[in-house]
């Protein structure tokens, strides 16, 4: 039973753990795909400023500052976006070694919990013996 247990229990977190890999690969894809919406450069970055509704809610002095930052890391956006396409073979392997990684120690973990439960079993006494013992003693 308990057996079944952990492997139900690596099983799971095998699942999440593709699943996370999986989520993490196709974020990183279309966001690499779609990195030529800022190819404008820093007059793409005008969309970043901070929007009206928010800037009626937060001081001046704020906003200001938020706007200065966006238009200080414009040339760095612009960086990133030119080494994009670049950039996207290398994620997506640097993605899928980790998940392997991350699936040979989930394995490992499963086996070690097996190893575990077969080592408590051997120690435990069995519960027959106990009784028998004390119907012998009568």
């Amino acid at each position: 039973m308990f057996y079944a247990l952990n492997w139900f229990v690596v099983v799971g977190l095998f699942m999440l753990w593709s699943l996370a890999a999986w989520a993490f690969h196709s974020l990183a894809v279309w966001t690499v795909a779609n990195a030529g919406v800022l190819s404008g450069g820093a007059g793409a970055l005008g969309a970043l400023q901070v929007p009206g509704w928010l800037a009626i809610w937060i001081p001046a002095e704020y906003a200001s500052s938020l706007n200065a930052v966006a238009a200080y890391l414009a040339p760095v956006v612009q960086a990133v976006v030119e080494w994009a396409p670049t950039l996207a073979g290398g994620v997506s392997t640097a993605v899928w070694i980790v998940w392997a990684i991350g699936a040979v120690l989930l394995v490992l973990l499963g086996l070690l919990a097996t190893g575990l439960i077969a080592v408590l079993r051997a120690r435990a006494p069995a519960s027959g013996s106990a009784t028998n013992g004390l119907a012998a003693a009568r």
